[in-house]
């Protein structure tokens, strides 16, 4: 169906490990505006270049691609655009409608770049309304520069904070293994629980290829339980934590806890 539609997928681009696992179960990550990034993260292994396209059929194709996995909960993302004036902002917004229009009974999650900090385009794709609006922090603060270089710990921050004073639900991922320490990690928690992140995913570092960041440490599966209790106690929502956790990994289950919590957390406040 990929093939056929011809679709990209970050599960194929950046060569996740649950890739089989997820594709067994009928989902995955559509990834759209091509296949080139203009961003070179050093922990990514999707391709860097100018890219030379863009596709405005690619919403439509998107669309179909959702109706036939027949998607409770689809999640959509896509390269960084830097060279286009919105990026890509325009083509986010057709994507989720084009679902919206296909699919009115799909939740549409959305992990998407910083657009540079224009608040003009992230407008954009806000204002096509969907879900869960989720953006990666990806590591600690004073790694971002030698993590994902053309990216900044603040406007991160921003972005999950704008979209949050529009009234979105919304969700950042972090990777363990890239040289952080425990304080720092603690530090970027409550970061998180300052910008009002409903939900957020912990994950292990994997080396791609041999150019890319090398693995600094292997974390534990018990202290990737012990960061779970300690987001979700400093007043995060839901915190997914383990070795192979991806920002989309389960993401319907994790929206569906989220949204029970937050009902059970509204009942009890009414008694």
């Amino acid at each position: 169906m990929v093939d056929k539609g011809n679709l990209h997928t970050v599960c194929q681009s950046a060569q996740c490990p649950n890739m089989g696992e997820c594709w067994s179960r009928g989902t995955a990550t559509l990834m759209i505006l091509g296949n080139t990034c203009t961003r070179s993260c050093r922990f990514c292994a999707i391709d860097t270049g100018r890219p030379t396209e863009l596709d405005l059929g690619e919403p439509a194709r998107v669309a179909d691609a959702v109706a036939q996995m027949n998607l409770k909960h689809c999640v959509i993302t896509s390269v960084a655009r830097d060279e286009l004036k919105d990026g890509g902002a325009s083509v986010w917004a057709a994507t989720i409608r084009a679902i919206r229009y296909r699919c009115p009974g799909t939740a549409v999650e959305v992990l998407i770049p910083d657009f540079q900090g224009k608040e003009s385009s992230l407008d954009i794709l806000l204002d096509a309304k969907p879900d869960i609006l989720n953006h990666n922090m990806e590591t600690v603060e004073s790694l971002q520069r030698k993590v994902r270089v053309q990216a900044r710990y603040d406007r991160s921050r921003w972005v999950l904070e704008h979209s949050k004073s529009r009234g979105f639900t919304t969700k950042s991922g972090i990777m363990l293994g890239v040289g952080e320490t425990k304080e720092q990690v603690r530090e970027l928690i409550h970061d998180m629980v300052e910008s009002r992140v409903d939900i957020l995913t912990i994950g292990q570092y994997l080396q791609p290829t041999a150019k890319h960041l090398p693995v600094d440490r292997w974390v534990t599966p018990e202290e990737f339980a012990e960061w779970k209790e300690y987001g979700e106690n400093a007043g995060l929502g839901i915190v997914e934590s383990g070795p192979l956790v991806r920002s989309s990994y389960h993401a319907d289950e994790q929206s569906d806890r989220y949204v029970k919590r937050r009902a059970e957390a509204a009942a009890n406040a009414a008694s």
